[in-house]
């Protein structure tokens, strides 16, 4: 005959404040997303590119790997 085996309950979580976000964990993905999609809508702002070519070339042949 099996042994009966006793489990424990679940302690009920409450909504207190340990199971709260602080502000900056929605504010700073949301600040990254925004700039990222005003660097892809007006690329002319995106000085930094342009100031390394050897990385463009880099980028630019993986982006040609990527695609075959």
């Amino acid at each position: 005959m099996p042994a009966r085996t006793h489990t424990r309950p679940r302690p009920v979580l409450r909504g207190g404040a340990d199971s709260r976000l602080p502000w900056w964990a929605l504010a700073l993905p949301t600040l990254a997303f925004v700039t990222l999609l005003a660097l892809l809508l007006n690329p002319a702002d995106a000085h930094a590119a342009a100031a390394e070519p050897g990385i463009t070339h880099l980028l630019e042949r993986a982006q040609r790997f990527m695609t075959r």
